[in-house]
């Protein structure tokens, strides 16, 4: 039988202990937060005793960025900064620790890998009254939720501590605790539109589009772009000829722009690992056996998983070097701006 410890499980004893084990920031929001949320996003229909939902973070190393804004390296940001971050012992080792944390105080934790879930196909619920699986936490808006920062126009979160730098899980429990207060519209994000200049998909809408998707948390309105997910995924995998050196190597005759796309975010993917995992025989005439062979790199030290080419051109570099620049984050750094040079952008045909 386990030994439960001292049944009191405060905020600050929450805390203090995820700190301990390496995550960088932690934020808590009441399932009263969650109210209006759709039935497939609510953490109460996967968790109906739920009281809680606490959001972790583990920051994005800004040099991870470097190698990709320079040009010259891809698998940093892909083990270090994306999926590898993601689904790897870095991010989910402390949450996993934290859940049992809780667990030892006597309260159920469940934890939850991260998700941005845009469209749910129709299924039917297992049973009478339930709603259908797959419920799916939207962990921006949880993050939102529990106080940890704003989403950015981009659509991407921001915090005050690293801008765009972080990625996010998080844990529903039952257990009673203080929520943090919510951070103010805008006092992150000052809509310069430096994502939006700086997408190479042109995968977000400008301001004076009013293309935006909302949420209200106890009163307070969000705001974000409505960004075109297909266009973004394209950029994102590989799919993006001004971005991807691999598929410009590969594909030199391919005059295929992703700015003028129209794709789902499922055809996006379909379309993007389809470079990569379609492996063929070997030949005199194809060495590389069908596939291209820097996403094929990409993938595996992805851990076998997702990789990503842009890196964020608009949503994470441009933002965090103006975030930098006028002092709205809190980590700054000695070499001053992240970006130093003229910044590359591949043309479609040569």
């Amino acid at each position: 039988m386990v030994k439960l410890q001292s049944k009191v499980l405060t905020k600050e004893k929450l805390k203090n202990y995820a700190y301990s084990l390496g995550i960088d920031l932690v934020g808590i929001a009441n399932i009263e937060r969650f109210k209006n949320a759709p039935p497939r996003m609510n953490p109460a229909n996967m968790f109906p005793d739920a009281r809680s939902v606490i959001v972790i973070a583990r920051r994005i190393p800004r040099g991870s960025l470097r190698g990709i804004e320079e040009g010259t390296n891809w698998v940093s940001y892909t083990y270090f900064g994306y999926h590898g971050l993601l689904n790897t012992l870095f991010i989910q080792k402390p949450l996993y620790e934290l859940a049992c944390f809780i667990e030892d105080h006597g309260y159920e934790a469940m934890p939850y890998y991260s998700g941005v879930p845009e469209t749910q196909p129709p299924i039917e619920p297992l049973r009478p009254g339930a709603v259908a699986p797959n419920v799916e936490l939207h962990i921006r808006i949880a993050a939102l939720a529990a106080g940890l920062g704003e989403i950015g126009w981009s659509k991407v979160f921001l915090t005050k501590k690293f801008g765009p730098r972080q990625r996010l899980h998080a844990i529903i429990t039952d257990a009673p605790l203080e929520p943090d207060p919510l951070v103010t519209p805008g006092s992150i994000c000052d809509r310069c539109m430096a994502c939006v200049y700086n997408c190479p998909s042109d995968a977000i809408p400008h301001i004076k589009e009013r293309k935006i998707e909302s949420v209200v948390i106890e009163g307070v309105k969000y705001e974000w772009a409505a960004v075109d997910v297909g266009r973004c995924c394209l950029s994102v995998h590989g799919g993006d000829k001004r971005v991807s050196p691999f598929l410009a190597k590969d594909f030199p005759g391919l005059m295929f722009d992703a700015r003028k796309q129209k794709m789902s975010e499922e055809e996006a993917y379909k379309f993007c690992w389809t470079l990569s995992t379609r492996k063929f025989r070997k030949t005199k005439e194809f060495p590389s056996g069908y596939i291209v062979e820097g996403h094929a790199m990409l993938q595996k030290w992805g851990v076998g998983g997702s990789y990503n080419l842009c890196a964020g051109r608009g949503c994470i570099r441009s933002c965090m070097d103006h975030l930098e620049k006028t002092n709205r984050i809190k980590q700054t750094f000695r070499n001053g701006s992240f970006i130093k040079r003229p910044r590359w952008l591949l043309p479609i045909m040569k």
